[in-house]
């Protein structure tokens, strides 16, 4: 199981890493500037060496410090102990933000909802933004509790700054389809079975039809430029989803590929890759990432620290 968690944390940040340098490149552009496969490595961007990662990143170890804090300080399941310690390491976070070298295109919403002084909550949203921005940072959730619970959890930490139903039932899709493939389920019955807890929720349509949708696309086998085309540019929460679903069962048993194509369209690329890194990497362990990308990706230590520590407690 350590091998899944370090895929896991591995297999997000790489993707994240992969995709940072295209982010707000149309796929046109992405494949004149690197070819008609488009990007496929890890290179350096915007005076970063290659392997450096965006927010997504930064902010999904954020996660997972405020998850380390909650259970060092023995916060019950229940309340909002757990929840409060994940706004605390985002606000320490937020203070990272003033520094340029770690300022790396964070969203919008998550810093103005960060300085607004309040916590958002289920009970009380700041906004109606359904960016994703809470979905791309909380499948380490999923590495730490099951099921609905893991659900639950994922969009009570996503809230804190996403206040739209999309924005945040797709960030506990994501933790919940996380710990199914942890406990190795296979990846449709894992999202089975997140689609289930989705239902409960108020305002899921949009998000589970994009679930749908991907999985209706991949089956099909639609071909990978028009199927993310369909689903969309990921930059709001259940599209983000979707694409990173797709890539996932369009390739199944292929990090390199599901990520590439993660990391290839016109939209969120650097969130749809790390996304679909994360569900590849829980599936397979890290030992299905390539080990030259390993090599590469920035803070490698801490991942690895991060991963062996969350194993140590929820493994």
């Amino acid at each position: 199981m350590l091998t899944q968690f370090r895929g896991c944390l591995l297999g997000l940040a790489i993707g994240d890493a992969l995709g940072a340098p295209v982010e707000f490149d149309k796929l046109t552009d992405i494949r004149a500037r690197f070819g008609p496969d488009g990007i496929t490595d890890l290179v350096p961007w915007h005076g970063l060496p290659a392997g450096s990662y965006t927010d997504d990143t930064q902010m999904t170890l954020a996660t997972i410090r405020g998850m380390l804090a909650a259970h060092a300080a023995g916060e019950p399941l229940a309340g909002n102990g757990w929840a409060t310690a994940v706004y605390r390491a985002y606000l320490e976070w937020l203070a990272t933000q003033d520094d340029p070298a770690q300022r790396r295109a964070p969203g919008n919403t998550c810093l103005s909802a960060l300085r607004s002084g309040k916590m958002g909550s289920l009970g009380a949203t700041l906004n109606y933004s359904k960016g994703c921005g809470g979905a791309m940072r909380t499948a380490p959730v999923g590495l730490a509790f099951r099921g609905a619970e893991a659900f639950r959890h994922g969009a009570e930490y996503a809230v804190i700054t996403h206040g739209h139903p999309s924005g945040y039932l797709s960030a506990g899709f994501m933790a919940e389809l996380i710990g199914h493939l942890l406990d190795r389920l296979s990846l449709d019955e894992g999202l089975d079975r997140s689609s289930e807890t989705l239902r409960i929720y108020p305002g899921h349509e949009e998000t589970l039809a994009k679930v749908v949708q991907a999985r209706a696309l991949a089956e099909n086998g639609t071909a990978i430029d028009p199927a993310i085309r369909e689903i969309g540019e990921g930059w709001v929460g259940e599209e983000a989803l979707g694409v990173a679903i797709f890539c996932a069962l369009r390739f199944p048993d292929d990090y390199r590929g599901a990520v590439i194509a993660g990391a290839n369209h016109d939209g969120d690329v650097d969130s749809t890759a790390s996304m679909a890194g994360a569900i590849l990497g829980t599936i397979h362990g890290a030992e299905a990432i390539p080990a030259e990308w390993i090599d590469k990706i920035e803070n490698r230590q801490e991942i690895e620290s991060l991963a062996v520590r969350m194993h140590e407690i929820w493994g």
